[in-house]
This record gives C-alpha cells, structure tokens and sequence, in this order.
C-alpha cells in the first residue's frame, strides 16, 4: 500500500508541474473540482442531473483550460517540451483529450438521430426525458473512458500504474480543490502563471 501511496503522489505532481502553469487553467480547474464535487454527492440520488453537470460544466471547464490557457512551448520550469510531455502523458493527453470530447459531443447527437439509441431505451418525450438520456449516455462515457485508459496501462506500464492512474482521476476533485482554491484571487490580483520562469515558457 506505501507504494500505491507513493505512486499517487508522484502522479499527482507530475499532472501539477507539467500541465498547470496557467492560473486561468487552475481557476478553471477549481471551478470544475466544485462542480465535480457537488455531482459526487447526488450521483446516488439522480445519475442523469449529477453526470450533466459533470460534462456539460465541470468537464468542459477543465478541459478548456489545457486547451486555450495552459502554455505549448518549451517548458522552462520542467526543461521539457510538449511534445515531450505529451508522449510520457500517463493518462489522457491533448489527442486523447480530442478523441474524448469529439465522442462526448457525439452522444447528444446520436441520441438526437435515434432517440431510444437503436431499441435500447424508452422512446423520450420532451426535452426533459432527452436531456436525462444524455446524462445517462455521458455517465458511461465516463466511466468507459477511465476503465479504457486503466487498462491500456495494465499492458502498457503494470496493474498498479492503471488502478493508481484510475484512484487519482477519481479523486482529483478533492486534491485539485485544494490545490488551486487560491487561484481565482491570485488571477483577480493580476498574476497569469504559478511559477515565475514559466511566463517564459
């Protein structure tokens, strides 16, 4: 279990001084740990309402972040570049990031064309009944998506980098709480990145 341990935080500053620099993408991150956070708490009460504030707030905020915010060029900090960093990315990189999100806009899409997704649910009536399928259909993109890349580094790395890799998307939430709870005032104050050599970056 100390390894497991060790492994978890080595992950989880790895994720922190490669790809968070940007205190909008920290921000950004914060918002989306809160959101995240209040969807954990009614995912047992209704799955559909917690998995649409997932994706449609906490996902896409977070994700905006690396996209538009967080620097792409040679990494002073770190003394690594993207390309670098993206190639030794344990979990979802840029492309893998694209990938993901193209099929998370797919979902609402395919469930427009066939509303009961080829006779395997209820046909929906009204926008309500919809908007819950969505949910639903974003839910398990959510959950495939996790078990896909935790078991492609059981055969890419070992069982333990996938099951650890798997806890610290789980429960990046709470770590990323708090971790970047402070940067939405450091932003309003003026300051743009977390580490003073990365503006150069």
């Amino acid at each position: 279990m100390t390894g497991f341990r060790a492994q978890l935080v080595e992950q989880r500053w790895d994720d922190h001084r490669f790809y968070h620099h940007s205190l909008v993408n920290q921000s950004l991150h914060f918002v989306s740990a809160c959101t995240f956070l209040v969807a954990y708490a009614i995912v047992w009460i209704d799955p559909a309402v917690a998995s649409l504030l997932a994706w449609g707030v906490a996902m896409t905020s977070r994700q905006a972040g690396h996209f538009f915010f967080e620097p792409k060029s040679y990494d002073h900090v770190n003394q690594a570049t993207h390309d670098h960093k993206e190639e030794i990315k344990i979990g979802y990189n840029l492309f893998r990031k694209w990938v993901l999100m193209s099929l998370w806009a797919s979902v609402p899409i395919v469930l427009l064309l066939s509303p009961t997704l080829f006779g395997t649910l209820a046909l929906s009536s009204g926008w309500e009944a919809y908007a819950r399928h969505v949910g639903i259909g974003w839910l398990f993109l959510g959950l495939g998506a996790i078990a896909f890349r935790a078991v492609q580094l059981f055969f890419i790395h070992d069982v333990r980098t996938g099951l650890v890799w798997a806890t610290k998307i789980v429960t990046d939430p709470f770590s990323d709480f708090r971790l970047y709870k402070s940067a939405p005032k450091r932003l309003l104050k003026g300051e743009r990145m977390d580490f003073p050599d990365a503006a150069a970056a």
